[in-house]
């Protein structure tokens, strides 16, 4: 094993007659140590018949490892993991809280029998033997263990790049949302796909896990090139709640822009969301000034003149179209406002109406589009939305 042959171990012929006793009694153990087992951990009577012969094979591979490793000098040769014989679908199935009950049980028998069983100028050099042995036993369970996180932490992250992949390319259906579940998703109310920078760091997206989950939120997150593409999910309905939680985990992205889609209700409908972040994150630079994070709805202009076809869409139809379907006079009045060089006075005076019935449909105008024409920004956007409403009508 890892240690020298101990000091406290008997003469040759005292410990073959020892060891000969110990084995001789190793079946009794084993089958204490399973009674115990039972009576102690019901977990063990809900597993399956195959797994509850696992754990018994595995109760047997340790006391019987256990007289091997002292027949061969407690400490001196390397004993085989006795994790090995069992299945591999029986780590999966015991929790390690589980399996340290497994140890601490088989351990505590083990002392027990000898103190019944054998006679009484073998139990200390026995008792010292199992104290040691099961130290031996906790690294195999941790090396176990150790090994099925690493493997699992390498297949979940496979999973999660697989699901972003889909939810970006729009093939999101339902097997895609079983493989989400599998990664902890929770169907939430709301989602949303965030894409920024990739962090410096693989510490940075360990602290965005942390902090979403600190905040009720679930997310999955994946690297594509030189962007990080996180889906967002939580008890929000909106794009303004959205993105104060975003800007709660804006530390944990890389410098540069961080776009939020919007808010939809279903991970299959999660395309919508990353179709638009990923054309605003495209567009981003074009806005010198743009809030850190920034709706890709506010980047609509920027994403229109880089060719985004959705949102000249939704300029046309969402913002123009409204205002042209109210009668004309809210179209009539933009145009002359901005004819007048914002000027409400000289608004009225050009459409020969009262200062105050300017200041009314200017308001309406905001009202209707959320967009204030008296904002450099607002009015950069109805700008755009007019000429793009003309040009697709």
């Amino acid at each position: 094993m890892r240690d020298q042959t101990p000091d406290w171990l008997p003469g040759a012929r005292a410990h073959a007659a020892m060891t000969k006793r110990l084995a001789a009694a190793s079946a009794s153990i084993t089958t204490a140590a399973l009674a115990q087992i039972t009576q102690r951990h019901p977990w063990f009577s809900d597993l399956d018949a195959d797994n509850r012969a696992s754990v018994t094979l595995v109760v047997r591979a340790g006391v019987d490892g256990f007289v091997s490793w002292f027949r061969d000098g407690a400490g001196g040769v390397e004993q085989p993991n006795i994790f090995a014989s069992a299945p591999r679908s029986l780590m999966r199935q015991l929790a390690l809280q589980q399996t340290v009950d497994l140890i601490r049980t088989t351990v505590e028998t083990v002392e027990q029998q000898i103190h019944t069983v054998l006679p009484r100028n073998d139990r200390p050099v026995l008792t010292m033997a199992v104290l040691q042995y099961s130290r031996e036993i906790a690294f195999d369970a941790a090396e176990v263990y150790a090994r099925a996180a690493e493997t699992r932490g390498a297949w979940d992250a496979r999973l999660e790049a697989l699901v972003m992949d889909a939810v970006v390319r729009g093939d999101a259906d339902e097997s895609v949302v079983s493989r989400a579940s599998t990664l902890g998703w929770h169907h939430p109310a709301g989602l949303c796909v965030v894409i920024g920078d990739l962090p410096p760091n693989e510490a940075a997206l360990r602290d965005l896990r942390n902090e979403a989950s600190r905040a009720g939120l679930d997310v999955l997150a994946a690297a594509q090139g030189p962007r990080l593409v996180v889906l967002m999910g939580g008890d929000f309905t909106g794009e303004d709640q959205a993105l104060a939680l975003v800007a709660g985990l804006a530390d944990a992205f890389g410098t540069g822009p961080i776009v939020v889609g919007p808010v939809v209700g279903d991970l299959v409908e999660a395309v919508v969301s990353a179709r638009a972040a990923t054309s605003g994150r495209r567009a981003a630079v074009a806005w010198a000034d743009a809030p850190r994070p920034v709706a890709a709805r506010a980047l609509l202009p920027e994403r229109a003149l880089a060719g985004d076809g959705h949102a000249r869409r939704e300029l046309a139809h969402q913002i123009y179209g409204p205002l042209a379907a109210h009668s004309g006079d809210l179209i009539q009045t933009l145009e002359a406002y901005w004819a007048s060089g914002t000027s409400i006075e000289a608004t009225a005076r050009r459409l020969f109406i009262h200062a105050n019935t300017v200041r009314y449909r200017l308001s309406r105008i905001e009202d209707i589009t959320g967009y204030s024409p008296a904002d450099p920004r607002g009015g950069y956007v109805l700008r755009l939305a007019g000429t793009l409403g003309r040009l697709l009508d």
